[in-house]
């Protein structure tokens, strides 16, 4: 069952391992290392420490050959918008990554399958196993078909709640605001959902660990919105 999992995950990312080994630990989250018990087994840590490089070097050598005239403060803004944690969520839900995740029953059912900050890491893991497995060549591949396909609108996440804010002025009869829908979770681990409202209708929520961040995540999925209804 394990094998047949991991070749249909292998078709989605468009990668397949020669480790075997390599994916499996990729997909292991701590919280189901530290659940079985009588042996130690290692997790995914490591490989998101690696992916996390491998990402960084390929996202940097990219921006600075595809955007000449631009200069480090700008670059170094959309490399921070590509590898922030909310849009490596997203490319890892394109390949529904969640789904193949090894978690413990607490974490499963508590929805980490879900959880942005298990998905990003995951995703970093996988690139830094592809990178052993199969080399740079191979793992830069895998970054621009499933992080850099779409990138113009990724960059829009590190300031997308002022681009909001200018095209809802553009409108002139319109007005943004972001009302807290739901807060939950305890005191040193809240979550908070926002919902970004033009002229008074709901548009998009975003759920983040500050207001701040749910609010910017609302936004960027506005404009996503506002730009699918332009054209």
């Amino acid at each position: 069952m394990r094998t047949e999992r991991f070749h249909e995950l292998e078709e989605k990312i468009g990668y397949s391992f020669q480790n075997k080994r390599l994916l499996a630990l990729a997909l292991t989250h701590s919280s189901y290392a530290n659940e079985q018990r009588g042996r130690k087994k290692a997790n995914n840590e490591r490989l998101e420490f690696l992916g996390d490089a491998v990402l960084e070097i390929t996202i940097s050598d990219y921006l600075y050959k595809q955007y000449p005239s631009y200069d480090e403060g700008k670059l170094t803004k959309l490399r921070s918008s590509l590898v922030c944690e909310y849009t490596l969520a997203i490319c890892a839900r394109d390949v529904a990554l969640g789904d193949y995740l090894f978690l413990s029953k607490g974490e499963d059912i508590t929805g980490g399958r879900e959880r942005d900050s298990i998905l990003s890491d995951a995703f970093e893991a996988l690139i830094g196993a592809i990178y052993l497995d199969g080399g740079m060549d191979k793992v830069s591949c895998f970054i621009h078909n499933h992080l850099l396909k779409d990138v113009e609108d990724k960059t829009l996440f590190y300031d997308a709640k002022t681009i909001l804010q200018e095209m809802v002025q553009a409108r002139q009869e319109s007005h943004l605001q972001y009302v807290l829908t739901k807060e939950s979770g305890p005191d040193h681990n809240k979550e908070f959902t926002v919902e970004a409202r033009i002229g008074g209708k709901p548009y998009a929520q975003g759920t983040g660990k500050t207001k701040k961040g749910a609010e910017q995540i609302a936004a960027y999925q506005t404009i996503l919105l506002l730009k699918k209804q332009q054209v």
